[in-house]
């Protein structure tokens, strides 16, 4: 964590010093899709590519578009059906296909108090494949 020496409350006012905006580190947090792992990649590859801080929210959103187009090009045309399916009714089925969607992290599981649901990957929601 950020400023570990700091309250709470200070350490959201230094936000700026490691982002351009609140909005770009809400933007990261939404786009891990609640992973740690993709969180720090995509952080790596926004340091990687800025080499100062704070990070800009264009570095942000050129780092997600690479990542989305990587992940469209491994879709398999008969898995955006299934993606689109998960998008509808958050829910996934015993079939292979959907496994393989979820072992893949096209699709995540998420819980809270009320249940468990699915949806796909967050980097996925710009995708037009779903929009067909």
């Amino acid at each position: 964590r950020a400023f570990p020496e700091l309250e709470s409350n200070q350490r959201l006012q230094k936000i700026t010093e490691l982002f351009d905006s609140p909005k770009t580190l809400e933007l990261l947090c939404l786009v891990s899709g609640g992973h740690i792992r993709n969180l720090l990649r995509f952080l790596y590859d926004c340091i990687r590519q800025e080499k100062k801080l704070p990070l800009s929210s264009e570095t942000l959103k050129k780092v997600i578009q690479k990542k989305r187009d990587q992940m469209v090009l491994a879709i398999e045309p008969n898995e955006w059906e299934l993606l689109r399916q998960v998008v509808r009714s958050k829910k996934v089925t015993g079939d292979d296909g959907y496994k393989i969607l979820i072992r893949s992290m096209f699709v995540y599981e998420y819980s809270d108090t009320k249940g468990s649901w699915f949806d796909i990957n967050p980097i996925l929601e710009g995708a037009e494949e779903l929009n067909s």
